[in-house]
């Protein structure tokens, strides 16, 4: 089946067209190279994967619980629009937020496929553009596991919020080769990694948890590199040309903080625009959320030597400044722990489940003679 026969609402036009500015530019230096980012590379190439094998896609979803929300975290929850909905509704609602979610994750994917081919394209060293080689190559499996989890499992997808649109525009469009590294990297990639940590650490699915957490264990790999690059490249701008940055930045986050509402969500059961954004911003959970969302972001940020004062009030205004001082490389680390944690417990499991047959067709052989 056609993807666009399971959007909720169409998304426009089949192909998003971004004009294309900037200049590719090649090397010619071939030997030299800084080793924490040819290591990176290395570890990029070794940790490649499979998705129709290491994914376990025969796990079964409801596609009316995929994530086994609660109903408390739900916006409607405890509004006068709950108290008339039957369970079929409120199942209803719950496959909708899964696929406006994993719909976000999947167009983001794909923003993230496109701007690691430009990087790759218009950054001026060679070892940064074998890394963004890999990290290519992972963002279209990702786009391939979430874009199979919408269509086998849920069977509903969602166009691209506006404003994640707008910003994977306004990055795609910058002319300067350091803004795919920002745009991408280290904003939508930073909240992306939390979005997906809050769902991977609550879900008790196997399926969705399976995913976000094989995900992740390369999404810790891309922001290192990002951090790794920018902050290179930042210690030798301009307070100008750093100011541009911050200002990028902090509009930035705004837009992301903004479409984490899943307004299209609520509209689709009747409830207008307007009152659709006044109960979401009433949500207790989107609240937490939010703040959850921006770990990854704000530490990544500061590291980098984007930190002036007009980006720190911007902080203070979203009430996230102060997750400024998060250790970013234990985050990373721990996302690379629970990803080979979960392989373990999957492939031992596995084992014993064959011991266990090969042990049952042994006994059935005996009592046959």
């Amino acid at each position: 089946m056609s993807t666009h026969d399971l959007y909720t609402k169409a998304p426009g036009d089949r192909i998003w067209q971004v004009p294309a500015t900037g200049s590719a530019r090649f090397s010619w230096e071939y030997e030299d190279g800084r080793e924490r980012l040819l290591a990176l590379y290395q570890k990029g190439k070794d940790k490649q994967w499979d998705s129709s094998r290491r994914i376990d896609w025969e796990l079964e979803v409801d596609p009316y619980d995929p994530l086994g929300t609660p109903d408390d975290v739900l916006t409607l929850h405890g509004t006068r629009h709950w108290a008339k909905m039957t369970e079929k509704d409120k199942a209803e609602l719950r496959r909708h937020y899964a696929s406006w979610q994993f719909s976000q994750f999947l167009h983001g994917e794909q923003g993230a496929m496109v701007c690691a081919a430009r990087i790759v394209e218009s950054v001026p060293d060679l070892d940064a553009k074998f890394y963004s080689a890999t990290q290519t190559m992972d963002e279209a499996r990702h786009a391939e596991v979430y874009g199979r989890f919408l269509h086998e499992k849920i069977g509903m997808l969602y166009p691209i919020n506006d404003n994640l649109q707008g910003l994977l525009g306004d990055t795609l469009r910058d002319a300067r080769w350091d803004m795919p590294y920002l745009g991408m990297q280290v904003l939508i990639e930073g909240l992306a990694l939390a979005a997906f940590g809050m769902i991977r650490d609550t879900t008790d699915k196997p399926l969705p948890k399976q995913i976000l957490a094989y995900v992740m264990q390369d999404e810790a790999r891309h922001v290192a590199f990002g951090r790794m690059a920018l902050r290179d490249y930042y210690r030798q701008l301009s307070d100008a040309e750093l100011r541009e940055r911050e200002e990028f930045v902090i509009e930035g986050c705004y837009l992301m903080r903004d479409r984490l509402r899943g307004v299209e969500v609520l509209e689709n059961f009747g409830i207008g625009r307007k009152e659709a954004e006044e109960l979401s911003e009433q949500s207790e959970f989107l609240h937490l959320f939010r703040k959850l969302l921006f770990s990854r972001i704000v530490p990544c940020v500061k590291d980098i030597g984007l930190w002036g004062e007009r980006l720190q009030k911007a902080y203070l205004d979203m009430g996230v400044f102060d997750l400024g001082d998060s250790n970013l490389d234990l985050l990373m680390t721990q996302d690379e722990e629970i990803a080979e944690a979960l392989d373990r417990e999957r492939f031992a499991r596995e084992e014993r489940e064959r011991v266990a047959e090969v042990e049952e067709a042994i006994a059935q052989g005996g009592a046959e003679r």
